[in-house]
């Protein structure tokens, strides 16, 4: 009952800062005098939307009062059988007002009334939980400034909607403006997850989650580097390769046994070598601030006790630089100023094994499965859609339509057929099953392509002909020309299906050196799902290319989208 009445409070809220809005910009209206006005009735519009919205706002406010400035808010928690009975129930009540309005002949009764019966059996339906609807309340905290600030768009916002409403070619500039407005908010709105993909990528851990909501402005501890005696850091050769080491301890033949902290990959492993061949290198450690004697004081952890106090070294200010001092558990504040985590998409390389040379190897066969896939593609059905657009042999549609026929095919019932014949071929953890198959075509391909082919006129052709043009000559210097936009398209959606192509791999490949990138991610997800930084920053690196092609060619997509075989020219 509290949260219905909570949900109540929060809808006459809302409705009052409508109505209140349609009151000011009918308050603008009577103040710049548009042409065609009816001051009377603009007046008594400006009388009702100003008293209900008034009362709407304090009614929604006094029922529920926040602890602050709050705005009231409620969503409705349904059952997915719930959502399908008020959608069937919006779809019944708009067809039966369709009815109502349309004439005699063209009443038709059955269809809303099916619609709410499907309402109705939806409703009925059993549902785990007893209580058809329930409310998820709460409040939205805003600071004096923040509303103020809110409330002076909204003025400005119906000032200049008023002030432009005065002649003919400022309405058109309205509508414009308009337009793109609702464009810039479709793009923010869908872009939003794109954007906390961006920026989970370079946050600290502590900030994947507050209690104050999504933090959107990443803040980065800051580390000076510096040469501890008492926890020596090294560098040192370890398989071919350049690691950095904790000191676990020094042997009596002059040996070191170092514990391997980067790459991250060996994080934890621990070997020897001899002390010529290692060398110390100064630490990254954390800056803190503290009070000393009152005074502020910024230094660098050097070791937390048991207890949760910290050992620090004092930087600043340089008449206190190298003292060291404890300090109690709560009383330091790391140096967290606003920047971008870098390191999450170096640490995400590292975690890598080094087969996968810091994610070369994946970039490198998927590079080779996209272009590969993409040429097969292009020119296998260009060839075979000309021959069956063009061409008269027998049997042509008699082929055309077996063709179209594998379409019906699931990619389950072919899978193992493939697979034993790529077996015998000895083809199996390589990248040949995953790009040899497109230079064969593909029959969704072909009939695309062929639609497109005949819808070119054969006096371009016969023109070549007679000039002396081969079918090939032809078809490389006529139709293709021609068909652009469905090239693109067929070289966007290949390039899409070869980049997250996940079957293939899981299927051929089972070694790192023969993994693409959409294996990668899923493996690195297995491994690190508790650290969403480093998985974001992963994620993130593999979506650049996939984003840079969308922006490149989204005017041939476009183009190819409409269907016409002119779009090229």
């Amino acid at each position: 009952m509290k949260e219905g009445i909570h949900a109540l409070a929060a809808l006459m809220f809302w409705a009052g800062i409508v109505l209140g809005l349609r009151g000011l910009l009918l308050a603008a209206r009577l103040i710049f005098k548009p042409p065609g006005m009816d001051r009377h009735a603009t007046a008594v519009g400006l009388g009702w939307s100003m008293g209900l919205g008034g009362a709407g706002i304090l009614i929604g406010e006094g029922l529920f009062p926040p602890h602050g400035l709050g705005i009231p808010v409620a969503w409705p928690a349904l059952a997915v059988q719930v959502w399908l009975s008020v959608f069937c129930a919006i779809v019944a009540l708009v067809t039966f007002f369709q009815a109502v309005s349309g004439s005699r002949e063209s009443r038709r009764w059955l269809v809303p009334v099916l619609w709410a019966a499907a309402s109705a059996g939806c409703w009925l339906l059993p549902r785990a939980n007893p209580k058809p609807v329930e409310f998820l309340t709460g409040h939205i905290f805003m600071s004096p400034s923040s509303l103020g600030a809110v409330a002076t768009l909204a003025v400005a916002a119906v000032t200049a909607i008023s002030l432009a409403s005065r002649s003919a070619r400022a309405k058109g500039i309205v509508a414009t403006v308009a337009t793109q407005l609702g464009l810039l908010v479709g793009c923010v709105v869908f872009g939003l997850p794109f954007l906390f993909l961006l920026v989970t990528s370079f946050k600290e851990d502590q900030d994947m989650s507050s209690p104050h909501g999504i933090v959107w402005i990443p803040r980065v501890k800051q580390t000076a580097p510096v040469l501890d005696p008492e926890s020596p850091y090294y560098e040192a050769p370890y398989k071919g390769m350049t690691v950095q080491a904790d000191l676990e301890k020094a042997n009596p033949d002059g040996t070191l046994t170092l514990r391997i902290a980067h790459p991250l990959y060996f994080g934890g492993f621990t070997f020897n070598v001899p002390k010529a061949q290692a060398k110390q290198i100064p630490r990254d450690m954390e800056l803190v601030t503290a009070k000393l004697d009152g005074q502020d004081v910024e230094g660098v952890i050097f070791q937390k006790l048991p207890d949760g106090s910290q050992d620090v070294e004092i930087l600043k200010p340089v008449s206190m630089k190298g003292q060291r001092h404890t300090f109690a558990p709560k009383t330091t504040a790391f140096v967290r100023p606003m920047s971008l985590r870098w390191k999450n998409y170096v640490e995400a390389l590292e975690y890598l094994p080094p087969e996968a040379d810091y994610g070369w190897v994946y970039l490198r066969n998927t590079l080779w499965l996209v272009v590969m896939n993409v040429l097969g593609t292009l020119v296998s059905c260009s060839l075979v859609a000309y021959a069956f657009a063009r061409l008269r042999f027998p049997g042509r549609d008699v082929l055309f339509k077996i063709m179209l026929s594998t379409m019906m095919l699931p990619a389950a019932v072919t899978l193992l057929p493939q697979f034993l014949i790529f077996r015998s071929f000895g083809w199996i953890d390589s990248l040949k099953p995953m790009w040899v198959t497109a230079w064969f075509g593909s029959a969704f391909m072909v009939f695309m392509l062929r639609q497109f082919f005949e819808q070119v006129p054969y006096e371009l052709e016969d023109a070549a002909k007679i000039d002396g043009c081969s079918y090939l000559r032809s078809l490389w210097s006529v139709m293709l020309p021609q068909v652009k936009p469905a090239l693109a398209v067929i070289a966007i959606m290949t390039f899409m299906g070869a980049w997250n192509n996940f079957m293939g791999p899981l299927v051929y490949s089972s070694s790192p050196e023969t993994l693409p990138i959409s294996y990668a991610v899923q493996l690195f997800n297995g491994d690190r799902n508790t650290e969403p930084g480093l998985l974001m920053a992963f994620v993130t690196m593999s979506l650049v290319p996939v984003v840079a092609l969308f922006a490149f060619a989204q005017r041939f997509f476009i183009e190819g989208a409409s269907l016409s075989g002119f779009g090229g020219r």
